[in-house]
């Protein structure tokens, strides 16, 4: 069985996650009663506020001609731009403190690894080791 690495599995999953996200969200609207041309005009301003909000998986969408002639795509898609666009923010916002987290740990754990070899270091001074290299052979 070929493994994959784990970034590539995560990537995968975010966009599997993020598409059926789009299409239950669609479902979800219509049988909540909105109108089709709202849904369709939400979906596609969602799209491009998820990448005005920095995701590599959108694309801009928009139907020009639509928005300027049918109110009720142009208000969807008004809104769907804003809602997606400050909830791609958001996971930006919790990617970035998530990888400074990790930052800061790995830090912390570089700094504590060199403050035990300088304890050790320093007890050790001043004592013959001479002739223990080959006590683990």
């Amino acid at each position: 069985m070929k493994q994959y690495p784990v970034s590539s599995v995560a990537v995968l999953a975010i966009c599997v996650a993020t598409l059926t996200a789009c299409v239950s969200r669609e479902e979800s609207m219509v049988k909540q009663g909105y109108p089709r041309g709202y849904v369709e005009g939400f979906s596609d301003g969602c799209h491009s506020g998820k990448k005005a909000g920095g995701s590599m998986f959108d694309q801009f969408k928009k139907d020009v001609r639509r928005f300027d002639r049918d109110a009720r795509y142009a208000q969807g898609w008004s809104d769907g731009f804003r809602q997606c666009e400050t909830e791609e923010e958001a996971a930006e916002r919790q990617s970035r403190m998530a990888i400074e987290r990790q930052r800061m740990l790995d830090e912390r754990k570089r700094y504590e690894d060199d403050e035990q070899h300088r304890m050790e270091r320093d007890v050790l001074r001043g004592i013959d080791t001479r002739g223990l290299e080959n006590l683990g052979k």
